[in-house]
């Protein structure tokens, strides 16, 4: 179809047609499902010259935005519910394993690897907290070595990023492995409810459709072990406000647990904190890779 006879009929078509020598049929199929529906889109909401030069210019300053430790494309997945609908498609399974949710903006930097039971806490912006789990299959056999990446705000419900000249660097921050039952364990602070940066376009947006931009508190994880798919996910803290609605979609209800007061000297040693203390326990089963896929 030549491109001399484009009209508002054929449009899709005629575009599409260009794409007729793209080597990598993926790409060819990704831009052609593009097209189809970014033009059925434009021609149900007729957008005015003006319209759609707001519209170039929000992403504009979306762009402008990005930097080494902030990106703004990510929240505007985040809060379209985008992200989540990418990660649900990603993580259909058929065993039991634990729930994926959002990786999220702020895992920008590489957590150090830390020795089990460490304080991740440099700042000491929070109340004390234990937090503590086991890594397993889907058919419950502990997976000892499994990689534990840590990250979470601290108790003004900031992360180390967005307050670099105050914050000690990989304040929050930690990589472990598990022992040999396949336990991690942790020492941090209890995460605060946090808004999302909404000082650029995104928070404006936000601010447009009489939505905040909140999250509830929770733990960020990316679990991984060998012969098994990688995972990443949050824990949430029970009772947080906004978990009934998470700025970003990402709260599912088998992923909120109670932080719980422990009165246990014994189990406070163990873990190198005073006692009484608080305790969030998370466990995460990982399920198995398909054979043809493991290494």
């Amino acid at each position: 179809m030549s491109a001399t006879g484009f009209s508002e009929a054929h449009s899709a078509e005629i575009v599409d047609a260009s794409f007729a020598g793209t080597a990598d049929p993926r790409l060819r199929s990704v831009l052609t499902a593009l097209v189809t529906h970014l033009h059925d889109f434009v021609k149900e909401i007729e957008p005015t010259h003006d319209e759609w030069q707001r519209a170039v210019d929000f992403l504009t300053a979306v762009g402008r935005m990005c930097n080494d430790t902030r990106q703004e494309f990510v929240l505007l997945s985040d809060v379209l519910g985008v992200s989540m609908l990418v990660d649900a498609i990603g993580n259909r399974t058929s065993v039991a394993a634990t729930d994926s949710t959002v990786l999220g903006p702020f895992h920008m930097v590489e957590s150090p690897e830390r020795e089990l039971g460490a304080d991740i806490s440099l700042d000491g912006d929070g109340e004390p907290c234990v937090l503590a789990g086991r890594v397993c299959s889907a058919d419950g056999t502990p997976l000892a070595g499994a990689r534990v990446d840590v990250w979470q705000a601290n108790g003004s419900g900031f992360y180390d990023v967005q307050q670099p000249d105050s914050t000690p660097e990989s304040n929050l921050r930690g990589l472990f492995r598990t022992d040999g039952a396949g336990r991690y364990r942790l020492r941090s602070v209890v995460p605060r409810h946090y808004p999302i940066p909404d000082d650029g376009p995104v928070g404006q947006l936000l601010a447009a459709t009489g939505r905040h931009p909140n999250r509830p508190a929770h733990v960020h994880l990316i679990v991984e072990a060998e012969g098994h798919r990688p995972l990443t996910t949050h824990v949430f803290v029970a009772d947080s406000p906004y978990l009934d609605s998470d700025a970003v979609f990402g709260v599912k209800e088998s992923l909120i647990r109670p932080v719980r007061l422990v009165d246990d000297p014994d189990l406070a040693r163990q873990h190198g904190t005073a006692n009484p203390f608080r305790l969030l326990e998370f466990d995460v089963v990982l399920a198995p890779l398909p054979e043809q896929d493991r290494r």
